[in-house]
């Protein structure tokens, strides 16, 4: 990670470097556990700092989660890149979907951010727009190669990821119930 700076781009000193970073590891433990309904006094208490000093790092919530999200929208994205190399399209558009829903199952806050959350919306909107060119790609490729049904769309895509991630906040005693949903959805997508 790189070093901390205040907005002035100032570098931190030691111990607010420490506290951020205590903050920042918090705050994706929380949020993956609970979504981002968590408060900044949650996350606080679990950083072991007061919240006082949560909002000297960061003045809002929007802050905290797009310092956060920003990031691993970029892994999605770079998901996206690596899947459009996979020579089968047909397996690269799967496996592409099969990264994105692991990472959506086992992390609220992220799932809650894909979903549309309000917090940081126009950050996350931002970064996200870099995912959906990418995503068309797959899908058009697939379709090309005649694996992927012609009347697919990069919105359909979206709302099956909501559907299918959803399981995750139901299916605890069955955390790999996505994997189901998925392969039955897929089944639908393939051309016969």
């Amino acid at each position: 990670m790189s070093t901390a700076t205040e907005a002035n781009d100032r570098p931190l000193r030691a111990d607010a470097a420490r506290n951020r970073e205590k903050i920042v590891l918090a705050a994706a433990k929380v949020f993956a556990e609970r979504g981002l309904d968590a408060t900044l006094d949650e996350i606080a208490t679990a950083a072991d700092v007061g919240v006082g000093t949560v909002y000297r790092r960061f003045p809002d919530k929007d802050s905290l989660v797009a310092a956060l999200f920003e990031k691993k929208i970029d892994d999605l994205a770079t998901l996206a890149q690596q899947a459009g190399l996979i020579e089968d399209s047909w397996d690269g558009f799967v496996w592409f979907l099969e990264q994105v829903l692991a990472r959506q199952c086992e992390n609220k806050g992220l799932r809650d951010v894909l979903a549309g959350s309000p917090y940081a919306h126009d950050a996350m909107e931002a970064a996200a727009s870099r995912i959906v060119p990418l995503v068309m790609a797959l899908i058009q490729r697939a379709q090309r190669d005649g694996y992927l049904r012609p009347d697919l769309v990069e919105a359909d895509v979206t709302v099956l990821e909501k559907m299918i991630s959803s399981l995750a906040s139901t299916a605890h005693d069955t955390p790999e119930l996505w994997r189901r949903y998925l392969a039955i959805i897929l089944d639908g997508l393939v051309v016969r």
